[in-house]
């Protein structure tokens, strides 16, 4: 069974901004993704990160702010979302 994609979609704002997400569920939960989902949250402008949620393997769950990184607490697939949504409108 493959990871089924829930979202995949990418803009580029006037401002130059670009906002990609892309998630998936994932046919079995791992370690570092117990919740069930593989997912990138990307935010950034000229090819330089504003914003970007993930969990890469070995990493878990974890967001950048620009060069810094910091674990995140998943609660859900919607407050993850809703969570990137409110740092693109503070930080752009």
């Amino acid at each position: 069974m493959k990871a089924r994609l829930l979202l995949k979609d990418k803009e580029t704002r006037p401002d130059g901004v670009t906002i990609e997400r892309v998630v998936y569920e994932l046919p079995v939960v791992s370690p570092g993704r117990r919740h069930g989902f593989k997912y990138r949250l990307y935010c950034g402008r000229e090819g330089k990160c504003i914003v970007r949620y993930d969990n890469e393997v070995g990493k878990g769950d974890h967001v950048h702010y620009g060069e810094v990184e910091r674990p995140y607490e998943f609660q859900s697939l919607e407050i993850l979302l809703l969570d990137f949504d409110r740092d693109i409108r503070q930080l752009t």
